[in-house]
Formats: structure tokens, sequence, C-alpha cells
């Protein structure tokens, strides 16, 4: 099966997430940010999983993302502004171009109302790919990380689900 996992990641949270969600799915599966994730490396592929932040509530835009970092004086390092927002990839995919499977998840905070797997299935649905249940929540502590003790295995066991569904 050719799995794609895609994200959209600040502190680097998002992507560790991503990068256990591969694993789980085996070891030909890699985890690409929104800037590698391309239309022929998307080609063929059965499963794509798409993850981000939740930021102000919802699927962050690129405007919410640049506020963001603007007020983000506290932050152990600079914000990785250097791919796209979830959003933005998710707009650039052709409708109905795809032909396989879709799931989502998330990283954010324990009691964050919104999120942004909703978002991210809905669009995915949108060019052809048909989601294969609820999206994944995974929780960071603090405002810039870490994840919280456990997320990382939560997140390989959920790629080992989907890569046998």
């Amino acid at each position: 099966m050719k799995a794609v996992v895609v994200y959209e990641s600040r502190w680097g949270n998002t992507a560790a997430v991503a990068k256990a969600i591969a694993e789980g799915l085996g070891p030909e599966v890699r985890a690409l940010s929104t800037a590698e994730a391309t239309p022929d490396v998307l080609a063929g592929a059965e499963l794509i999983v798409a993850g981000s932040p939740v930021m102000a509530f919802s699927l962050p835009t690129e405007k919410i993302r640049s506020d963001l970092a603007a007020k983000s004086g506290k932050a152990p390092k600079p914000p990785d502004l250097s791919h796209p927002s979830m959003r933005s990839w998710l707009e650039a995919l052709p409708a109905g171009a795809g032909r396989g499977r879709a799931a989502a998840f998330e990283t954010r905070f324990r009691w964050s109302p919104g999120g942004a797997t909703r978002g991210i299935l809905r669009r995915l649905k949108r060019a052809g790919y048909e989601p294969v249940g609820k999206g994944m929540k995974f929780i960071i502590k603090g405002s810039y990380g870490p994840m919280r003790d456990g997320e990382f295995e939560r997140a390989r066991q959920w790629g080992e689900e989907l890569a046998r569904t």
C-alpha cells in the first residue's frame, strides 16, 4: 500500500507525531511537510494521512499562522514558517483527483475547543479521498510542547491500525 503522511508544524510537535504515524504505517512510508507533498509524490497514494496543529480553535490559515508566530515571544525557538499551511495545501488539491482513502490528525491542548481534523477530512473528501474514520487528537503540554507522555506511542499504534484497515 502506498501511503503518505503530510503535516504542517510550527515547533516540531506535529512533525514528530507525523513521523510516528508513518513508522506505524510501515517502513516505506514517509512523513512530508506540505511543501514536500507535491502532486507527483501523492500520485497513486492509496492512503493520505494529513495533520495540523489547532490554532485559534481551527485549521490554521496563513493569517492565523503569521499572527500567532508574531506573538510567540516566549517560544523556545522561532516557528517554522517554511512550508504552506495545511489549509492552503488542501485547497490546492484538485477536486476529485484522488482515488484513495484519507485520515486526519491534529495536535492540540487537552482543553482546546474546536479542531482541525473535520476541516482536513472535508477537504480531502472533496479531492477524492474517502475518510476512514474520525480524526485523531494528540495532546501537547504547554503552548509549544513537548508532546504529552505516551502520545508518540499512540501515534505509532494508530498508524498500525490504519495500515490494517
